[in-house]
This record gives C-alpha cells, sequence and structure tokens, in this order.
C-alpha cells in the first residue's frame, strides 16, 4: 500500500504539531508534503528537516500562498488547520482539484459551508472531520442511512466555568479560561470558545453541513470528563457513542487513513479500569448564549453565520488583549449580528467582504463600548 501523501496548513500550530506526530508514528502509511506555518517559520524549517519537506512545499508568513500549497500536484489529502476565515479559500481550491481535505478549521464550515459542500460534490472529494466532536459522529453514521438517523448531539466538557455562576463570570480573567479542564493541549483562541460555549456553536452549524442535517436535529449536552465524543440518536430511540481518551491523535489518523485504522502506540480507553462515573447534562443557555445565536445563524443563513464566526473571533482576541470581560465576548458577538443585513445565497466574495465588515464592527462596537 502507497503512503498517502499529506500537506499541513498550519504545521505548527496545536494540531499541526499532532498531525506530525501521527505520521511520525505511521511512516509507511503516511508521508508529508507541504508544510505552512503563519508565524513560526523557525519551527517550520525544523519541521521540514524533520519530515523531508522541499522548499518548494513551504509556505510562511501572513501572506502566504496557501492555495498553491493546498494544490500541489502530488498531495493526496490536505489537513486544513489554519485559524478563522483564511482556510476558506485554500479549503476550496483543494477541493476543486480533487483533495480530500481533513478539516480541523471550523470557520470554514460555517462561514462558507454552501460553497465547501458545492465543491466537494462537484470533484468527488471527501471532507473529513478532524474535530473530536465531529470525527465521533462520522464514525458512528458508518453504515447508517440518512432516513435512520434521528439527532446528532455534540458533546461539550462545560469548560472552566460550568459551574461558576453569571456573577464570578463577569470577573473572570483571561488565566481563568485559559484553564480548560480535560483538554489542555488546545490553542488560546479554541479555549476560550471552549469557555463560552462559542466551539459548541460553531460546531452546531458545521455539522448541519458536513452531515446533511437541519439545524434543529442537532442538539449540546455536557459531558465533563470528555470521554464521549458525541452521539447519534437513531429514529428507533437507539443511541450510538464513540469513546476514547481526550487525544487528538485518534480522530486525526481517522481522518487520514479513512476507511483504514492503524495502532499509533498512544494510551487507550480502558472501560474496566475507567473509574469515573460518566455523566450528562443539559447546557445552561442563560449562563452560555451563544448555543442561541448558533441556531438564529443558521436558521437565517446566508451570510451571517460568517459575521457570527468573524465577530466572536474578534471579541476573543478582544478579551485575550483585557480589553473586554468574558461574558462581553457573546455579547459583542450578538451586537454585530444584530447589525448584519444578512446576504442569503452569497458568493466567496460576499462572504470574505461580511468576515471583513463583522471584525471591523466589532472594533468599532468595543471601542464605542457597544
Amino acid at each position: 500500500m502507497d503512503a498517502k501523501r499529506i500537506v499541513i496548513l498550519g504545521a505548527t500550530g496545536s494540531i499541526g504539531t499532532q498531525t506530525l506526530d501521527v505520521v511520525r508514528r505511521l511512516p509507511e502509511r503516511l508521508r508529508v508534503v507541504g508544510l505552512s506555518a503563519f508565524r513560526n517559520e523557525t519551527l517550520l524549517r525544523e519541521q521540514a528537516a524533520a519530515f523531508g519537506v522541499l522548499s518548494s512545499g513551504l509556505a510562511c508568513g501572513e501572506n502566504a500562498d496557501l492555495v498553491s500549497l493546498a494544490t500541489l500536484p502530488e498531495a493526496d489529502v490536505v489537513v486544513v488547520s489554519v485559524a478563522g476565515a483564511i482556510g476558506i479559500r485554500a479549503t476550496l481550491a483543494a477541493l476543486e482539484a480533487g483533495k480530500d481535505v481533513a478539516l480541523a478549521t471550523k470557520e470554514v464550515l460555517v462561514a462558507a459551508g454552501s460553497l465547501i459542500t458545492a465543491a466537494a460534490k462537484a470533484s468527488g472529494a471527501k471532507i473529513l472531520p478532524i474535530d473530536s466532536e465531529h470525527s465521533a459522529i462520522f464514525q458512528c453514521l458508518q453504515g447508517q442511512k440518512p432516513e435512520h438517523v434521528g439527532r446528532l448531539w455534540l458533546t461539550a466538557s462545560g469548560g472552566p466555568f460550568r459551574e461558576w455562576t453569571t456573577e464570578q463570570m463577569a470577573k473572570a480573567a483571561v488565566a481563568d479560561a485559559l484553564h480548560h479542564p480535560t483538554w489542555p493541549t488546545m490553542g488560546r483562541k479554541i479555549t476560550v470558545d471552549s469557555a463560552t460555549l462559542m466551539n459548541k456553536a460553531l460546531e452546531m452549524i458545521e455539522a448541519c453541513w458536513l452531515f446533511d442535517m437541519p439545524i434543529e436535529r442537532v442538539g449540546v449536552v455536557v459531558h465533563p470528563q470528555s470521554v464521549v465524543h458525541s452521539l447519534v440518536e437513531l429514529v428507533d430511540g437507539s443511541v450510538l457513542a464513540q469513546l476514547g481518551l481526550p487525544d487528538m491523535r485518534g480522530p486525526i489518523e481517522c481522518a487520514l487513513l479513512y476507511p483504514e485504522r492503524a495502532d499509533l502506540g498512544i494510551p487507550k480507553f480502558d472501560i474496566l479500569t475507567q473509574k469515573t462515573p460518566l455523566t450528562f447534562e443539559a447546557p445552561d443557555e442563560t449562563r452560555f448564549p451563544a448555543l442561541a445565536l448558533a441556531r438564529r445563524a443558521a436558521g437565517i443563513g446566508g451570510t451571517l453565520p460568517a459575521v457570527m464566526n468573524a465577530a466572536n473571533e474578534a471579541a476573543v482576541g478582544f478579551f485575550l488583549d483585557e480589553k473586554i470581560s468574558f461574558p462581553a465576548i457573546v455579547e459583542l458577538t450578538a451586537r454585530v449580528m444584530d447589525a448584519h443585513t444578512v446576504q442569503p445565497s452569497p458568493t466567496l466574495e460576499q462572504i470574505m467582504f461580511a468576515d471583513d465588515w463583522a471584525r471591523g464592527a466589532a472594533l468599532r462596537l468595543m471601542e464605542n463600548r457597544y
């Protein structure tokens, strides 16, 4: 069996480095042919040397040509793990070129789901989810007929503020929000999204596009132990779940090797020695209103999901810079959504314009304190 040839967009980030660890563990199954980074050129060069990537397969910097890298003729699979909406053009280009995409960037489908899924359908290329929640659903759906699926359930750890009161969250510091209880290796932005549950809001919309499911049939359940990664409820009442330790290398392996599997030599979940009870609870949408924003954005559609995503990204940046409070992240995002004139069935240019507009609107509202 020939090794799959991999391009990693965002190689120096959390998902990128863990993807390289998966490749390192499966040298006969996977080979890296392209790498990109946003800022860390030193680490990128070290990675390229370690994995034998030629200079023609490297891209670094804010204006790096990700499209050329995503369409390398020799690539079989493109891992998209760049932060934010900058991965949209590269993802589209990869799919249009017939490359399978292992997708770790939620914002790509949230902002441009109609365009991305249409490109995949036209070329026959596959979108393979890396997010642990969507990977779990993807695995549970194998062999299931669409008409047998009743509801998708995304699990959430609840983040660091699951038991905090509204008053306590109003005083939360950046360090508090970055202290994730079960996934300590995530980047700063996604860790804050986990604290607000905005990561689940984005994942709800992403699930709609990945699995052709209306937002009314996508739910969220809080599962603090992060062992059950998501569930699929069938129409007969049966519920399928995918379990595993909180380690992103499993979902990465699943996406890169699909439809095959391999032993990575990483710690495995042992149900016989699992001593902590596995618990589930409904999210408190009064304290965590981001989920309602997702239902609104998905229900209206058009450019509104892109605006929600971009406004949140800007607001998280303001919080990390200590310019706004923790609750203000979702409040500011909602204000930007309220101010937006939705464009239905948007083109890529309209989506990117809405993304830019939302960031500017968020900045203006923040500076004027709403």
